[in-house]
C-alpha cells in the first residue's frame, strides 16, 4: 500500500455509483497491464480478412477499420457508415477499430489519407471508403453464386445476408471465398441520390465507451516496467535556449529514477521537431513532476526575452507597411489601389487577435517503448503515420520496426501532440532503456504546445453613389482565408497575405485563417450595410443575388427565417450575424445575447444555417456544430494568451479563462442543402463565424464596436 494510485476516471465512476454521499474507491496500481482497449478488440480473430478495411468472423461480426482517429468528431461512426452503405452490412454487427499505421507505412500508403484534420474524413475520404464497401460487397456476391451456381447479378445483399432466389446465406459462410476472389473490375458505387444508410441520424459508436469508462485514451497506457516522465522546456520558446541543472539535488527524492537532457537540432525548428527540455523520471508522474519542480534548474538567454502582446502587435502592424503575396485579385492592380486613394468615401477597419492555446482536455501525453528491434508507440494523434516517421526518424530505425498504437484523443483540434511528444518520449526511452510515459503539465502544454496565430489585418472599402462597395482592399498577417473568400458583388478586389511569425509556435487550429480574419470581415460587412442605410442581413441577402452564388443566397434567407432576426430591440440586447466559408462548407449563424448595463454579457442562444452539399450524419453533424460553438466562444469571449516578459504567463486554467458549462448557450442547426458535388466539413466551419456575429451583436446591444478578442476585456457598460 505503498504507491496508490486514484485516476479520474475510477473517481468518477466510484463517486457516482455512491448514494447519498461521496465514496472514494481506490486500487493498487495496475502497473504490469497494458489498459484494455475494448474498440479495438481484433473481432477477427478467427475470421477472414476480405480486404485490408474489412474483416468478418464466424458470428457475423464485422471489423470495419479506419485510418482516422477518433477525438470526439464521429470518425468511428462516420467511416463505418460510409462503409457500411455500399457493404450493407447488419449494423448491429460492425465494430470499428484503428488501421495499422505500420502496415500502411510499409504497404506504399494502404490506407490512403490517415491523418485527421481539415474537416476531411468525409470529404476527402468518403469515395475510396464506398469502393471499398462495394468491392468487398460484390466478392461476397460473387462468392456465393459460385456456390450455389447462380450468376452473381441475381444475389442479393442485404443486413449481412446474401439472397438469390431459394438460396440464401449469411456474410460468415462465404468470407472465406470471397476474401480469394479477384474482381474483374471495380464496381460503381452509389450516388446521394441511392444512399439508404447515409443522410440518416445514427447515435455516435464511441459514446458508451466513454459513459461507461472503458474507452482507452493514451494518458491510459500502462505497460511493465514503465517509467513516468515530467518535462520542464525553456520558459521562453527558443530553440537555443539551453539549461543548467543539478540532478543530485533530488537524486535521492522517493522512486526518482533519473534526469534526461533533450537537445533541438540546430536548423530544425518545424512543428514536431525535438526541443532544448529536462525530463525527470519517476516510478509515478506525481513523483517525477515534484522532483522536477525541487530541482534546481536555470536557463540560458533566450532572445525574445522582453516581448510582449503588445510588442507583438507592434511587429505584426508594421509588417501590414508592405505588399504581400496576392490571393484574391478582381479587376486590374493598380487601378484598385488608385481607386481606393482617389475615393472621399471610404472605410478603414484593422483588428488584432491573440495567440490562442489549443487547450485540450487530455493533457499532452506519449508512451513509448524501444527495444533493440521493435519500437511500440502509445499516443493520442491525428496522423499516425507521421507520428511513427517522427519517431523512426528520432531513433535512426528502419521505419518497419515502429508500431503506432492510437487512442482516443482527449481533444484534438490541430497542432500535433501526439506526434512532438511521442519523439521526446522515444528519445528519453532509448537512453534510460525502458519503456517511458511522458506527460506535460498544463503549464508545459499551454506554453510549448504550437498555438493558434496572432493576427492582424487592414482593409479598406471605398464606396459608389448607391453605398454599395466598388473597392475593397485587405493585407493581413495571420492566413488567406476569409478575406479572399468573399462571396458578395464587389466588382474590385485586391486581397494580400503577409505572412509574419512571432517566436511562438503556431499550427493548425480549429478553423485556421477563417477563426481568426473574419472577426474583421463580417464586422466590417455590418459597418458597410448600415452606413448605406442597410439592415446587415438584407444586406448580404442582396449582395449575393444573381452572383453565382445562389447557395450562400439560399442560407442567408433561412437564417433570416430562423433567426428572426431584427435590429428592432430593446438597449442591451443584440442579435448579430456573420457568414463564413470554410472547409468546403458555407454557413451563416447568428447570436442572441444580452448585456447588463454593468457589462455583463449572457449568450443566449446560436442559430446556425450551413451547407455541407450532403450530410451523412445529421445527428453528428449537429454535436460538431455544438462543439465549434462552445470551442470558438471560449477564445472569442474569454480566451486570449498574454505574452509577458516572451512568456505565456496565463498558462493554466486558473488565469486562462474558457467558457464554461453555464456559459454555453442554446445552439440550433439548420441543413440548407444544395447537393451536387459539394462535399464539406462540420467540424470547423462554426469557429470560422462565431467571432465576428458576437461582435456585431454587442454592438447592437451596447452601440460599441470592437475589433479586437477576448470580448470580456473591454467595457461594454451602458446607460
Amino acid at each position: 500500500m505503498t504507491h496508490m494510485e486514484l485516476t479520474r476516471r475510477s473517481f468518477v465512476v466510484t463517486t457516482a455509483a455512491a448514494a447519498g454521499g461521496l465514496m472514494l474507491g481506490v486500487s493498487a496500481s495496475q502497473a504490469s497491464q497494458v489498459a484494455a482497449q475494448p474498440w479495438m478488440s481484433p473481432t477477427d480473430k478467427d475470421g477472414v480478412e476480405i480486404s485490408h478495411w474489412v474483416s468478418i468472423d464466424p458470428e457475423g461480426v464485422v471489423t470495419v477499420r479506419t485510418g482516422n482517429c477518433e477525438m470526439g468528431q464521429g470518425a468511428f461512426t462516420a467511416v463505418p457508415m460510409m462503409i457500411n452503405e455500399e457493404l450493407q452490412a447488419d449494423w448491429s454487427m460492425i465494430r470499428t477499430q484503428y488501421a495499422d499505421a505500420n502496415r500502411h507505412v510499409t504497404n506504399d500508403n494502404l490506407y490512403g489519407r490517415m491523418s485527421t484534420g481539415g474537416s476531411g474524413t468525409v470529404r476527402r475520404g468518403r469515395v475510396m471508403l464506398q469502393q471499398a464497401g462495394a468491392s468487398v460487397r460484390e466478392r461476397l456476391k460473387a462468392a456465393a453464386a459460385a456456390a450455389w451456381g447462380v450468376d452473381a447479378s441475381t444475389v442479393v445483399a442485404k443486413d449481412s445476408m446474401l439472397m438469390s432466389g431459394s438460396n440464401h446465406g449469411t456474410y460468415a459462410e462465404f468470407a472465406s471465398a470471397a476474401a480469394s476472389i479477384a474482381l474483374a473490375q471495380e464496381p460503381e458505387i452509389k450516388t446521394p441520390d441511392q444512399f439508404t444508410l447515409l443522410g440518416t441520424s445514427m447515435l455516435r459508436v464511441d459514446v458508451p465507451l466513454k459513459v461507461n469508462g472503458s474507452a482507452h485514451y493514451a494518458i491510459d497506457t500502462r505497460l511493465p516496467g514503465m517509467a513516468y516522465g515530467a518535462i520542464q522546456q525553456p520558459p521562453v520558446q527558443d530553440w537555443n535556449s539551453h539549461p543548467t541543472f543539478d540532478f543530485s539535488a533530488i537524486a535521492d527524492r522517493p522512486g526518482v529514477i533519473a534526469a534526461v537532457e533533450l537537445f533541438s537540432v540546430e536548423g530544425m525548428v518545424k512543428r514536431d521537431a525535438m526541443t532544448n527540455g529536462v525530463v525527470v523520471l519517476a516510478d509515478s508522474w506525481y513523483r517525477a513532476k515534484t522532483a522536477l519542480e525541487m530541482m534546481p534548474i536555470s536557463w540560458s538567454a533566450a532572445a525574445a526575452a522582453g516581448t510582449t502582446n503588445d510588442g507583438l502587435r507592434v511587429m505584426l502592424m508594421a509588417a501590414l507597411e508592405h505588399p504581400g503575396t496576392v490571393h484574391r485579385e478582381e479587376g486590374d492592380h493598380a487601378n484598385i489601389l488608385t481607386a481606393l486613394a482617389a475615393s472621399n468615401n471610404t472605410m478603414t477597419h484593422e483588428f488584432f487577435r491573440p495567440l490562442e492555446p489549443h487547450a485540450r482536455m487530455e493533457p499532452v501525453n506519449s508512451t513509448v517503448s524501444v527495444t533493440d528491434n521493435r519500437v511500440d508507440v502509445y499516443t493520442g494523434t491525428q496522423n499516425a503515420p507521421s507520428t511513427l516517421g517522427t519517431v523512426a526518424d528520432q531513433l535512426g530505425v528502419d521505419p518497419s520496426i515502429v508500431f503506432v498504437h492510437p487512442a482516443f484523443l482527449g481533444g484534438g483540434f490541430g497542432g500535433g501532440p501526439g506526434t512532438f511528444t511521442a519523439r521526446q518520449a522515444a528519445e528519453v526511452s532509448r537512453q534510460a532503456g525502458m519503456p517511458v510515459k511522458l506527460v506535460w503539465s498544463r503549464e508545459e502544454d499551454i506554453m510549448h504546445s504550437k498555438h493558434r496565430p496572432m493576427g492582424v489585418g487592414r482593409m479598406i472599402a471605398a464606396f459608389g453613389d448607391d453605398g454599395l462597395p466598388t473597392h475593397v482592399w485587405s493585407r493581413n498577417t495571420s492566413h488567406r482565408r476569409s478575406f479572399s473568400e468573399m462571396p458578395y458583388k464587389i466588382p474590385n478586389q485586391l486581397h494580400e497575405f503577409n505572412k509574419t511569425h512571432t517566436h511562438i509556435a503556431i499550427s493548425s487550429h480549429r478553423g485556421p485563417g477563417t477563426n481568426v480574419n473574419a472577426l474583421c470581415v463580417e464586422q466590417a460587412v455590418d459597418e458597410w450595410a448600415l452606413a448605406a442605410g442597410w439592415d446587415p442581413l438584407e444586406w448580404r441577402i442582396h449582395m449575393t443575388e444573381d452572383n453565382g452564388v445562389d447557395d450562400w443566397n439560399q442560407m442567408f434567407r433561412t437564417l433570416k427565417t430562423v433567426s428572426g432576426f431584427t435590429t428592432d430591440l430593446p438597449k442591451g440586447e443584440g442579435i448579430g450575424v456573420a457568414g463564413q466559408f470554410d472547409h468546403g462548407t458555407i454557413i451563416a449563424q447568428a447570436v442572441h445575447l444580452s448585456v447588463s448595463r454593468r457589462g455583463q454579457i449572457r449568450i443566449h442562444k446560436v442559430d446556425n444555417v450551413v451547407d455541407p452539399g450532403h450530410v451523412i450524419n445529421p445527428l453528428g453533424g449537429i454535436i460538431q456544430l455544438e462543439g465549434g460553438v462552445g470551442f470558438e466562444m471560449s477564445h472569442s469571449y474569454k480566451g486570449g494568451l498574454e505574452v509577458v516578459d516572451g512568456q505565456i504567463k496565463n498558462n493554466n486554467y486558473d488565469s486562462f479563462h474558457m467558457a464554461r458549462i453555464a456559459d454555453m448557450p442554446e445552439v440550433t442547426v439548420t441543413f440548407s442543402l444544395t447537393g451536387g458535388d459539394k462535399w464539406g466539413g462540420f467540424g470547423e466551419p462554426p469557429s470560422a463565424t462565431f467571432a465576428a456575429a458576437m461582435g456585431n451583436a454587442l454592438y447592437f446591444a451596447t452601440g460599441k464596436r470592437v475589433w479586437e478578442t477576448p470580448f470580456t476585456k473591454h467595457d461594454f457598460s451602458w446607460s
